[in-house]
Formats: C-alpha cells, sequence, structure tokens
C-alpha cells in the first residue's frame, strides 16, 4: 500500500472517530453563523489546497456523485464530442430525487492517475468541490460534515478552523 493511501485511510479512521465532535461544531457553526466564519474559513481553506495535492487521492470523484444539470450535460457531451442525447445514455441516469447523476461511480472521466479527461468542462458541482470557500459557509456546513470523512483536505481544514475558532 502506498504512503498516501495510508495516510488518507488513518484520515478517514480519524474523521470517522470524531465525527461527532465535528459534528456538534459545525452544526454550531451553522447556528451560530459567526461574522468572521467566511473570511477565517476561506484563508485556511487556500493554506490547505497549498498543501494538499487532489491528484494524490482522487476520492471525491472516485466516490461521490456529484448533482448534474442540463448545461453540465450540454458542456461535457461537447467535451467529449458526443451528441448531448447519446452522452445521456452512455453516462447519465435520473437518480431517486429526479436529479442527473453519473450512471457509474468512479466517474467515468477519472483517470488512473485520477486526472480528469474532461477537467475543463467538468460539472458544477465537481467545480465547487468541496465547497469550503464559498461566500455563507455556515450554509454549507451540514455538507461539509458529510466531505470530512471523503476528502483529507476537508478533514484538515475543518481541524485548523476548530483550533481557530475557539
Amino acid at each position: 500500500m502506498s504512503a498516501t493511501r495510508q495516510l488518507i485511510e488513518e484520515m478517514e479512521r480519524k474523521a470517522i472517530s470524531m465525527a461527532p465532535e465535528n459534528k456538534a461544531f459545525l452544526d454550531k457553526l451553522a447556528r451560530t453563523k459567526p461574522k468572521n466564519l467566511d473570511r477565517i474559513i476561506h484563508k485556511i481553506h487556500y493554506e490547505v489546497f497549498n498543501e494538499v495535492d487532489c491528484l494524490d487521492c482522487g476520492r471525491c470523484c472516485s466516490s461521490l456523485g456529484p448533482m448534474i444539470f442540463e448545461s453540465d450535460i450540454d458542456r461535457m457531451s461537447s467535451a467529449v464530442k458526443m451528441k448531448t442525447s447519446a452522452f445521456k445514455d452512455m453516462y447519465i441516469r435520473m437518480d431517486e430525487d429526479g436529479d442527473y447523476v453519473f450512471k457509474e461511480m468512479p466517474c467515468p472521466f477519472l483517470g488512473h492517475d485520477n486526472y480528469c479527461f474532461i477537467y475543463q468542462n467538468r460539472p458544477k458541482a465537481c467545480r465547487e468541490y468541496p465547497h469550503t470557500d464559498r461566500k455563507r459557509f455556515y450554509q454549507v456546513a451540514l455538507k461539509t460534515y458529510y466531505n470530512i470523512t471523503t476528502c483529507p483536505a476537508v478533514f484538515e481544514i475543518v481541524n485548523r478552523l476548530k483550533r481557530e475558532m475557539v
């Protein structure tokens, strides 16, 4: 097993063991909406992503299915030079909530090296992941809680945020 894989698995174990603490912390942020929260989390987000290389992991692309909009489908189908209808037939399904998602995971455009074949044309949800740099972060606190066990960067961001918000 590679050193990176071992680190990711250790992060996941820690994240699972810290789940109640993290949930309580993020719930409190969502309820109290601290005025300086966006400034603090954005600073931490950029620090962490200067240290973390997503290509070493790829867990988001291999395990999380993004919600896909019609505009995403148009952009992706164009990128792979397919008609929209053929693209939908090959790659897209509608889930139980009526949202478009990929038929299978991992993402069909994820390479073995964790590069995305359609990176410049990837879905909006992929472009915005892990949402820790968005305005009004308190609105995505619950989403962040669920991303802690998937993304080593989110795990680190939340840990630093807890230290900063004390």
